[in-house]
């Protein structure tokens, strides 16, 4: 099984270089990847006590912010190094300050693995949910070197549990202990006989709340929304940005102003959504020229500011859900105590179920759907306090899981 992996990460890296210079974000990983060893060989020199944290992408890296941040303040003499998979993970994210060095992460090969370890010579190393690499992690275990796995969510269905999937499956057992998100994934790791576990919980819940305590003022934003009711639809597709043009060209009297956050920024889609608004729109890239108190719409065409934006939220909408693409980060305008609706696609996310279940959070599958529980939400202000309510007592009560970790850890 060890060969036929070995053998497929090869038929990848060349297939990678193929391609790479006909795909803008596979080419900013191969040539990411081929800068790695370079720097790391520049920053760090072999008196250095490090540190490796490894995240996927940004959902990840988000995820693991919470225990980063607290390993940081605690290990000042140390450098820590950050990997990314994900070009849209590094890119966001290259300048971390809870980093001295943010570099891709190398193919997993033997070769590779070898070099990356023998340069950062981790004490720790932390991986983020489920990215995991065998050949990294065997050389970490070859060496004796700690690893652990933080807000781990596995499925039955995935090749860690089947008969083809023993080198992925030996990988789990070179991390010293792995912090679940729920029973379900401890019990598989168990049935392999992984017994080093302890359910903690997704230390996503830590992490939105902690939002609470940070300076979430945008003056813009406020200059838009005045004493409006207003509506926050994050990380939209098309199919959810269809289901607000239709809502707002037929509601033009009902004095609620809208935010779009589009997942897709490209120029051309976001001119295509403005044109089909029948009202007043703004776009963030475009403001400073623009009256924003007279706008009914404002589209933010822009990264990074949609976890403070939910702050202004009255309702909010996540995207993803109504399409195929996967519902986005539910827990970020839930932690402000704000109701929310998503489409109906969104049976592999265990929180937005628990947040319907509780009456926070109400699925939609259409149009009418959409426009009567808006409608309601709009109009009726108890209703509309009391979902969301719900919501924040949801991550209220799901917080903890940094607290058993860093424990264990015992910093």
């Amino acid at each position: 099984m060890s060969l036929i992996y070995n053998l497929l990460i090869s038929i990848v890296d060349f297939g990678l270089k193929c391609v790479a210079p006909f795909n803008k974000k596979l080419n900013l990983g191969v040539k990411g990847r081929s800068k790695t060893f370079t720097i790391l060989k520049n920053t760090l020199n072999k008196h250095d006590k490090t540190l490796w944290f490894h995240c996927a992408s940004l959902g990840e890296y988000e995820q693991g912010l919470p225990v980063f941040q607290a390993l940081r303040t605690h290990y000042k003499s140390h450098k820590i190094v950050l990997t990314f998979f994900s070009p849209s993970g590094y890119q966001i994210r290259k300048n971390s300050p809870i980093a001295d060095v943010v570099v891709y992460l190398p193919l997993d090969t033997k070769k590779n693995a070898k070099t990356f370890i023998s340069l950062v010579k981790p004490e720790l190393t932390i991986f983020v949910k489920y990215d995991i690499w065998p050949n990294f992690l065997n050389e970490l275990k070859q060496n004796n070197l700690r690893a652990i796995l933080i807000s781990a969510a596995f499925r039955k269905n995935q090749s860690f549990f089947k008969f083809y999937g023993k080198t992925l499956q030996s990988a789990l057992f070179s991390f010293e202990h792995i912090f679940t998100q729920n029973t379900t994934t401890k019990t598989l790791l168990q049935s392999i006989n992984y017994n080093n576990v302890t359910v903690s919980g997704d230390t996503r819940f830590d992490r939105v709340y902690s939002q609470l305590n940070e300076n979430n003022q945008l003056n813009f934003i406020e200059s838009f929304k005045g004493k409006s009711l207003c509506v926050v639809a994050g990380s939209t597709w098309l199919p959810d940005e269809n289901l607000f043009i239709n809502y707002i060209n037929n509601n033009t009297t009902n004095h609620v102003k809208f935010i779009i956050a589009p997942h897709n920024i490209k120029p051309s889609q976001i001119n295509n959504l403005k044109q089909r608004l029948n009202t007043h729109v703004v776009l963030y890239s475009e403001m400073a020229n623009q009256n924003l108190t007279e706008a009914n719409v404002f589209i933010i065409d822009t990264i990074g500011l949609l976890s403070k934006i939910y702050n202004y939220a009255d309702i909010a909408y996540v995207g993803g859900a109504m399409g195929t693409t996967g519902l986005h980060n539910t827990l970020e305008p839930a932690t402000f105590g704000v109701p929310i609706i998503i489409g109906s696609n969104h049976s592999k996310f265990n929180e937005a179920k628990s947040m319907i279940d509780i009456k926070g959070m109400f699925s939609i599958s259409n149009q009418k759907e959409f426009d009567d529980i808006l409608n309601k939400l709009i109009s009726n202000s108890d209703f509309r306090d009391k979902s969301g309510s719900n919501n924040l007592e949801f991550i209220k009560e799901n917080r903890g899981a940094v607290i058993q970790i860093l424990n264990y850890i015992r910093i």
